[in-house]
C-alpha cells in the first residue's frame, strides 16, 4: 500500500508527464489558454490513459509475452511477440479516444468545439503512450500499472490546468511584447517544472 501511495505521488508531481519527461507538450501549450477548455482536455485524457494502460498491460502479459500464449497450447510457450507492443499499444489508445471524441461531441459539443483538432490528436499524446511504454520496460504489475495511469493522468490535468489560469491572469499583466505567447508560456513552464521538482524530498 505504501508503495503504491508513493508511486501515486511520484507519478503526479516528481515523475509529471510533462515537467519531467516533456511528454504531450503540443496539446499542453496548445490548449492551456482558457481554464475550460484545459480542464476538459484534461479529464479526456486521465479517462483514457486509465482505461488503455491497463487495458495495454493485459494485452502485453496474456498475449504478447513470452509464453503468454501457452494458455492456449503448450506448443505457443516459446512465442513471442512483443515486437507487437509500439503498434497495439497505439491501437488500444486511438480506439479509447474515438470514444471519448464521441462521448464528447453528444454530450458537451461546445467543448468538442473548443478542443478542435486537439480532441482527436490525444491519440499521439505522448504522456499516454509513455505511460504504456513506462509500464512495460518498469515491468509493473497491474495494480501498479493502474495507480501509475491514474497518477500521470492527474498529473497532466494539474499542469495544464494550472498553467491556463496562469495565463488567463497574465492576459492582464505587461508582458514584454517579445515574450507575448509562447514565450511567456515556455517561461511559466519551466518554474512550474522547477516547483513541482521540489516535491522530489518528499518520501513516503
Amino acid at each position: 500500500m505504501e508503495n503504491l501511495l508513493s508511486l501515486f505521488v511520484k507519478a503526479i508531481f516528481v515523475e509529471n508527464a510533462v515537467f519531467a519527461f516533456f511528454l504531450g507538450m503540443c496539446s499542453f501549450l496548445a490548449v492551456s489558454k482558457k481554464i475550460k477548455t484545459a480542464f476538459g482536455l484534461g479529464l479526456a485524457v486521465i479517462f483514457v490513459m486509465l482505461l488503455t494502460t491497463p487495458l495495454n498491460y493485459v494485452i502485453l502479459n496474456y498475449m504478447l509475452g513470452e509464453g503468454a500464449l501457452a494458455w492456449i497450447h503448450p506448443s505457443l510457450a516459446d512465442v513471442d511477440l512483443t515486437f507487437l507492443s509500439f503498434i497495439l499499444f497505439i491501437s488500444t489508445i486511438a480506439g479509447a479516444v474515438q470514444l471519448v471524441e464521441m462521448a464528447i461531441e453528444k454530450f458537451a459539443p461546445a467543448l468538442y468545439s473548443a478542443l478542435g483538432i486537439f480532441l482527436p490528436l490525444i491519440t499521439v499524446n505522448c504522456s499516454i503512450l509513455g505511460a504504456s511504454l513506462f509500464m512495460q520496460e518498469r515491468e509493473y504489475n497491474f495494480s501498479e500499472t493502474f495507480v501509475f495511469s491514474l497518477g500521470t493522468g492527474i498529473g497532466f490535468f494539474l499542469a495544464i490546468v494550472l498553467l491556463a489560469a496562469i495565463r488567463e491572469r497574465l492576459q492582464y499583466s505587461k508582458v514584454p511584447p517579445a515574450l507575448q505567447g509562447l514565450g511567456i508560456a515556455m517561461i511559466v513552464t519551466g518554474l512550474m517544472a522547477l516547483a513541482f521538482l521540489s516535491f522530489s524530498g518528499i518520501k513516503l
